[in-house]
């Protein structure tokens, strides 16, 4: 186990100066810079501005300042936001980013994960075709469509609940369905699918010629197993659930980590367009990290092998 932490560490860090590097490439290539759209500045304010954030300093140069600065964990000052840090900005933002991102998993799961195991159970029946039906429907509509819909529906039309920003309960409810129906069609279709492959193996029908109850079969024996493909999933669920909050933070109007990241992409913002970037990255590879210990919770037989690998 300690062999293969230190294995995916060094691993993730490569990963990470790549993301790094092709981001930071990819940033200065597009033409235009932070203080392009500043009409209104005379060029030689410009300039003294642009020479305080080394701007005007050679590319190679600005890289390696840059990482020096990203290894003592300092992600450098934001271009537009005047006084403010990308530290300060992820650690202000992220905790509403991370709540909503919670919520969408958990709502994911709680509906996903029992809506296999019936769609399963109930195997042709239609029960099984409302459920596939449904999930179809779940990951064909993108979630910025998704989140449209219910604004009309219930908040527009119905007024239950709020159409925009994050005060209260009632304003996280609408963003978070909308971010998890995506993630939770995937779960219910590979619940659906693992279950019945679980579901026609040998130690199944033993348990069922024993005598034992069908919901003790189900939620004994046949879904730990179930599980491993799921869990599998979690990973770059995470990953598809915080990516896809940015555009579901833009149109609710929550102050998170996501809307950030789009303004900084409008405004050329390149630091916080990095640090974003990297602090995700970094996120998504624990993530898959965690994802790999819990393997061999879920299945004993799956062991982390020498090699790295499950």
């Amino acid at each position: 186990m300690l062999t293969y932490l230190i294995k995916r560490l060094f691993n993730s860090i490569i990963v990470l100066w790549i993301v790094m590097t092709v981001t930071f490439l990819l940033m200065h290539a597009i033409p235009g810079g932070p203080f392009t759209q500043e009409k209104s500045l005379p060029p030689a304010v410009k300039a003294n501005i642009e020479a305080r954030y080394k701007l005007n300093d050679p590319l190679l140069t600005q890289y390696g300042d840059y990482i020096s600065n990203v290894v003592v964990g300092d992600l450098g000052p934001s271009f537009k936001y005047v006084g403010r840090s990308v530290n300060d900005i992820i650690a202000e933002s992220f905790p509403v980013s991370l709540e909503l991102g919670l919520e969408s998993v958990i709502i994911a799961l709680l509906i996903g994960v029992p809506a296999g195991i019936l769609a399963a159970y109930r195997r042709n029946t239609w029960q099984d075709k409302g459920v596939n039906f449904l999930t179809t429907f779940g990951i064909a509509v993108p979630g910025f469509v998704m989140a449209a819909l219910l604004v009309d529906i219930f908040a527009m039309r119905l007024g239950w609940f709020p159409a925009a920003m994050w005060d209260g309960w009632q304003n996280r409810i609408l963003p978070a369905v909308a971010l998890a129906v995506m993630p939770m069609a995937f779960i219910t279709r590979l619940t659906r699918s693992s279950m019945l492959e679980v579901l026609g193996q040998d130690y199944i029908k033993t348990a069922k010629a024993k005598g034992l109850s069908t919901v003790y079969i189900l939620f004994r024996h046949a879904l730990p197993n179930a599980l491993v493909p799921v869990v599998t999933y979690l990973g770059p669920m995470v990953a598809s659930i915080l990516t896809g909050s940015f555009v579901i933070e833009t149109i609710f109007a929550i102050p998170g980590l996501g809307s950030y990241f789009v303004t900084s992409i409008y405004n050329r913002d390149y630091t916080v367009i990095l640090g974003v970037t990297i602090f995700y990255s970094a996120l998504i590879i624990f993530m898959n990290i965690i994802v790999d210990i819990i393997y061999p919770l879920l299945d004993p037989r799956i062991k982390l092998g020498k090699g790295g690998e499950p």
